[in-house]
């Protein structure tokens, strides 16, 4: 008993007298999804419309690193332009999954995430940001609304049909059913 008693305080020593830095954080038992983001002028915009990531790197002058715990959403917006305009659009809004869960492969996204919106175009792409808008204009933040909207919203701009509003009654069933859960 005594050796025990003994090793105890030379251990928790040890961890205090560590640098701050080194310290365990909650985020770190937990698997962090990682996210590329870039920016070249003129060039290139891989970039975060909304989501809360719990750390972000620099990378370097152009690159960085967003990370996000699982169960997070998060919209990634892509913009693309050579000598000629503008040559690609993409809008995702995605869900970080926990290592468990069946995810997506996507570019830059490690390991995955859940996809719920994919939209690729300057209209469709345009249009859906207009949704967001009006969603963050009813005071409802973009990262707390339900992923069936999301899916409902990618089917009915594939589907080249009327895009549904997510309104603030809408907004509270589906808090209401997430705290039964």
């Amino acid at each position: 008993m005594t050796a025990n008693h003994e090793a105890q305080p030379v251990a928790e020593s040890a961890v205090l007298t560590q640098p701050p830095h080194k310290l365990a954080s909650p985020t770190d038992s937990v698997p962090l999804i990682r996210v590329s983001l870039a920016f070249v002028e003129r060039r290139f915009n891989l970039y975060l419309r909304f989501g809360e990531p719990v750390r972000t790197l620099q990378l370097d002058r152009w690159r960085r690193c967003a990370m996000f715990l699982p169960a997070s959403m998060f919209c990634r917006i892509r913009w693309e332009s050579n000598h000629y305009g503008t040559i690609r659009w993409q809008l995702m809004v995605m869900q970080a999954c926990t290592p468990l869960d069946a995810v997506q492969r996507i570019p830059g996204v490690q390991p995955g995430a859940r996809l719920l919106l994919h939209v690729e175009g300057e209209q469709k792409v345009r249009a859906v940001l207009e949704r967001i808008d009006a969603i963050e204009a009813l005071g409802i933040a973009a990262i707390d609304v339900s992923p069936a909207y999301w899916r409902t919203l990618g089917n009915r701009v594939a589907a080249r049909l009327s895009l549904p509003d997510y309104s603030a009654g809408r907004h509270i069933a589906w808090m209401a059913g997430r705290g039964l859960q």
